[in-house]
């Protein structure tokens, strides 16, 4: 979930002025219930001729298309006499204003009701508002300071979380470019806030955590606790906190039934939202946090230059995905274990999920890591009605990444007696710390002067990034007490699929896997399967018992109908060839104490060490 770069230099000494921004946005809520904001935005300082007013197409950390167009009506614009000018609009994305006097005021209602890390929602509750979501914002003036003021509902007791810049006054806050804005979501509720302070003297940074939930303060704060312990093991890693550039990072959880699931960060901030409450789902929630909290340094500032900038009008593709999401998942339950809020068996389980999808899936054989970053506009949260063969040919640059962190990590402290956390920190320190993008080829030259040998570094990408191989994760695994083994060993499957019972059978919802005997019999999504080897059922234990008598190799017969035709065929059943990550001692294996220490450097936590 990655995010507009912005390059700035001393960001945080940037005045705020007390003269009228050029453009400034207010921002009120007299329809809050029915999920409408209303928005005007005054530009000033304006050259004749058309004033072009534009809603983004894509947002910050999305790589697919929204069309936030779609939400806003009673547009109308009046001069600086107050006087009403002519609309034009060219295209379902822009307003032009024509016959103003420099100074051009915009009003519009919108309609928000979609919490989480791309859309806005607007109720009695809270604010809640991604930027390119929810404002216009004025063609060729990028560079212009942006003043915003927002009018809670009397009585709502709602305060600001932001990484926007604030002012003296408690509702108002600037930013100083187009960029920086509309990379700044702002949460307007009563929610509960826990501060602390990370890094060095004299000059700390402070870490918010502005959480809106439905739950007590004791989960709050204990909640609050896990979240430091992750936050500072991740600073081990680089050594530092990134360089807030308000002196602050804000994380917004809207932990809420009436919200959607969602993470995503930010230059100075990060959204956290989910339906799960800290009662029932802490642990998973954490998972975000530490993504998205990672993301501060891989992403904001460790920058592919295929995002540099981002584009608010189109869909953004990028090259460097499996790194910059990959790596980010890899690391994401490692922290939870170097906290201390997760054990090794939980480890292994986070584990498991991963490696048994670049190790079954069959995409693999048509597209690399490289490749399967580059459609992330077609799956990161895409809209499209028409099917797809994704289930064969795509596998997440998140999970795929996630294993090649995982392979390069061990194959680093194996081999060189190097970690992936120094690998990261050279990256920090050429990339991130100086703001200069990077591509795969500088991934790959670093990894070659970090591990001392251009050679494995050639090889390992060759091999793992632009080719298509996998690590030998149970060999890797085992230096540290770790099993790769079948889940079910000896059970026999058509394959995996998805399947609606009724009392007719069982009708295939999803594709069917290549390599699998489904796909290979040439039975796909949409056939029914009405019996096999003769038996009936319908339900998933009926057919569970039909299989279970049976063995791997053996062959069965199929009866099936497909849009209007009913057919017999004989296929082959497989081994099952799910595998799953345990440690030796769930095992019953013996951990010796080269294990141990290796276990222990890898996974044991970091801060607060000498």
């Amino acid at each position: 979930m990655t995010n507009t770069c912005l390059t700035f230099t001393a960001l945080a000494m940037i005045p705020v002025s007390g003269a009228a921004a050029q453009i400034e946005y207010d921002v009120s809520f007299p329809n809050a219930v029915h999920h409408e904001v209303e928005i005007t935005v005054t530009v000033r300082d304006l050259p004749a001729g058309a004033l072009g007013m534009r809603l983004s197409r894509s947002s910050p950390g999305r790589y697919a298309l929204h069309e936030f167009g779609k939400n806003v009506y009673n547009v109308r614009a009046v001069d600086g006499n107050g006087r009403s000018l002519a609309i034009h609009r060219p295209d379902p994305y822009q307003w032009d204003i024509t016959g103003h006097n420099g100074t051009v005021k915009v009003s519009y209602t919108l309609f928000a009701d979609r919490g989480g890390g791309t859309y806005s929602q607007i109720d009695e509750s809270h604010a809640h508002m991604n930027m390119p979501a929810t404002f216009m914002w004025a063609k060729n003036m990028d560079d212009r300071e942006i003043r915003a003021v927002f009018h809670p509902p009397a009585g709502s007791n709602w305060r600001a979380a932001t990484q926007l810049f604030p002012t003296s006054e408690a509702m108002t806050f600037t930013a100083p470019s187009l960029q920086y804005f509309l990379d700044s979501p702002t949460e307007l509720s009563d929610f509960m806030l826990h501060e602390w302070s990370v890094g060095d003297d004299p000059n700390p940074y402070t870490i918010r955590l502005a959480m809106h939930h439905l739950g007590t303060e004791d989960e709050f704060h204990h909640y609050a606790e896990t979240v430091e312990a992750v936050v500072a093991e991740q600073i081990e890693v680089f050594g530092t906190p990134a360089a807030y550039d308000v002196g602050t990072y804000t994380f917004i959880a809207d932990y809420l039934p009436w919200v959607s699931g969602d993470g995503m960060e930010h230059r100075n901030s990060t959204i956290l939202a989910s339906t799960a409450s800290l009662a029932t789902g802490a642990l998973r929630l954490l998972g975000t946090v530490s993504h998205e909290y990672f993301h501060s340094w891989n992403v904001e500032r460790i920058r592919p230059s295929s995002l540099e900038p981002f584009d608010f009008e189109r869909a953004n593709m990028s090259r460097e995905l499996w790194f910059a999401e990959g790596f980010t998942s890899y690391y994401t339950p490692l922290f939870i274990r170097r906290a201390g809020v997760t054990s090794n068996e939980q480890f292994a389980s986070a584990m498991s999920g991963r490696l048994n999808t670049v190790t079954t899936a069959p995409g693999r054989q048509f597209f690399n890591a490289v490749e399967m970053s580059m459609q992330a506009p077609f799956v990161d949260a895409a809209s499209a009605i028409d099917p797809n063969n994704r289930s064969n040919t795509f596998i997440s640059y998140y999970t795929w990444g996630a294993m090649i962190g995982l392979n390069l990590d061990l194959t680093l402290r194996i081999q060189f007696e190097k970690t992936l956390d120094d690998y990261m920190r050279l990256v920090w320190e050429r990339h991130g710390a100086t703001e200069i993008p990077y591509d795969v080829s500088d991934l790959q030259q670093l990894l070659g002067e970090f591990s001392g040998s251009a050679s494995f570094a050639s090889t390992f990408f060759d091999n793992f990034v632009r080719g298509q191989e996998i690590g030998n994760y149970e060999a890797l695994l085992a230096r540290a007490g770790f099993l790769v083994r079948k889940r079910n060993a000896g059970e026999p499957t058509l394959g995996q699929a998805q399947w609606r019972f009724d009392a007719r059978g069982a009708t295939i919802t999803s594709g069917t896997l290549v390599g699998t005997p489904l796909y290979e019999a040439g039975v796909d999504r949409g056939a029914r399967i009405i019996s096999i080897d003769g038996q009936s059922f319908a339900s998933a234990d009926e057919l569970t018992e039909i299989l279970r008598a049976k063995s791997p190799g053996e062959r069965v017969a199929i009866a099936y109908e497909n849009r209007g035709h009913s057919a017999t065929t004989s296929v082959a059943l497989i081994e099952n060839p799910s595998v799953e990550v345990i440690t030796y001692e769930a095992a019953g294996m013996a951990v010796t104490p080269a294990m141990e220490t290796f276990r222990e450097n890898w996974l044991g936590g970091r801060a607060g060490r000498e």
